[in-house]
């Protein structure tokens, strides 16, 4: 099967064994996008456990055994496509411990799965990963009810669940067009790939025809050109004498030939001259290609600055507002002293104050709290060395991400969205305990 140009980032989220390997696997096998040899192998080891067919979470959890051992890598990728579109999936632990894993999977998805047990319904966890892909602004959601032929009253069942799930997400910010809720059952196949006649009460789309056809959207509102430099190409050959490039890739927006922009944070203005690729020059690139553009006058810029359209170039910021979600065991102190990373820039940093916490089960804000613990998310004041040039994160995703770094053993600390990401969610203040 060819791929289709058209990809879609997903990502998989829910509690300990309400059946993500199995729908995962379930989703590789019902789309062909596993060999035959490793259908196989798993049709052998069903056998050989007693089962009647063949259990597809086997598919995926060899690696995720790994994976929660801590011996390989802590969000695994699996890569499946349909005639309509090519897909990345982020597959994340369920654990409680590894909310910092889900993070990072669900950072750069367009889409999650959230899978619930039919038997047990909206659960803490269900809570907690809902209102982190809130926070990182994930435009689509979908609530898979997993395990529908195990419970009796299933159209009951559903809709109670349906209800409870759409309150949360109301209460979180999301729109009623950004959430679908779907009854499947992972371990035979009901309203994966195929409509299932179990399921009478249940008139939507399958999973799969949901993933299909639900819009690619990349940002919740479109910005300029925002083009980090990586390098600065200067060959000094005979062939090429005076040749300059800055190289990198585009993080936002789009470039062509002739559009004026700006060099941050100096604020030098220019013109793009010429837009180079390995594979020769293009008049105009998007968001996530790497190229090398050209420049119309010979500015001062480095690895570190970024090229912005003119027309919206962001003021550099040294002082502002995160929120962070802290992936460290050492917790997160007012006045620590780190280092932050956003897009090819890394600086010194300080972290002013500690804001709030957020409650993610009763949908609260903690004032003022002394730490951030691992797992935790927060708001907190930084102060930079020097200024990076970033959107607000609720405006662009990508030029408003940073990572905050332990400047002795280069440890990452903490994911940060700059900005007040917490504000969207409609959160009531609660009281230090």
């Amino acid at each position: 099967m060819k791929h289709h140009p058209d990809l879609l980032r997903i990502a998989t989220a829910g509690s300990v064994d309400d059946g993500k390997s199995t729908l995962v696997g379930r989703l590789l096998y019902d789309t062909k996008s596993v060999l035959a040899d490793q259908i196989d192998a798993v049709v052998r080891a069903s056998v050989d456990r007693g089962l009647d067919g063949p259990d597809l979470s086997l598919l995926v959890d060899g690696l995720r055994a790994e994976r929660e051992q801590g011996i390989t890598i802590d969000v695994a990728y699996r890569y499946f496509a349909t005639p309509q579109r090519s897909f990345v999936l982020a597959d994340t632990p369920g654990h409680v411990q590894y909310t910092r894993n889900t993070v990072s999977g669900a950072s750069t998805a367009q889409l999650v799965i959230l899978l619930v047990d039919a038997r047990n319904g909206v659960v803490s966890q269900t809570r907690r990963h809902a209102a982190v892909m809130a926070l990182l602004g994930v435009p689509q959601l979908v609530l898979a009810v997993n395990k529908i032929d195990l419970v009796d009253n299933p159209a009951e069942v559903f809709a109670q669940i349906s209800q409870e799930f759409g309150e949360l997400t109301r209460s979180l910010g999301w729109a009623d067009d950004q959430v679908i809720e779907i009854p499947v059952s992972a371990l035979h196949g009901d309203n994966v790939a195929i409509k299932s006649d179990r399921t009478p009460y249940y008139d939507g789309p399958t999973l799969i025809e949901h993933l299909e056809t639900v819009p690619n959207v990349t940002d919740r509102r479109q910005v300029g050109l925002r083009f980090p430099v990586q390098y600065v190409i200067r060959p000094r050959t005979a062939e090429y004498p005076d040749y300059r490039g800055y190289a990198g890739q585009i993080a936002a927006g789009r470039v062509s030939v002739g559009d004026e922009v700006v060099i941050l944070p100096s604020g030098t203005r220019t013109t793009i001259s010429q837009i180079d690729t390995p594979d020769g020059q293009l008049a105009t690139a998007h968001t996530g290609r790497s190229v090398t553009l050209l420049l119309a006058d010979d500015v001062d810029a480095s690895r570190g600055d970024v090229i912005a359209s003119a027309a919206d170039a962001p003021e550099p910021i040294q002082q502002f507002t995160a929120t962070v979600c802290w992936l460290a065991e050492k917790p997160l102190r007012p006045g620590a002293r780190l280092l932050l990373k956003h897009g090819t820039r890394t600086t010194q940093a300080i972290v002013g104050g500690l804001d709030a916490l957020f409650d993610e089960q009763n949908l609260t804000l903690v004032d003022a709290p002394n730490t951030v613990e691992l797992n935790q998310i927060g708001r907190i004041s930084v102060q930079t060395a020097e200024p990076i040039v970033a959107d607000d994160y609720q405006v662009n995703r990508e030029s408003g991400s940073f990572l905050l770094i332990d400047p002795q053993g280069g440890n990452t600390l903490a994911a940060g969205l700059v900005g007040d990401a917490l504000s969207p969610l409609h959160l009531q203040e609660a009281e230090l305990v």
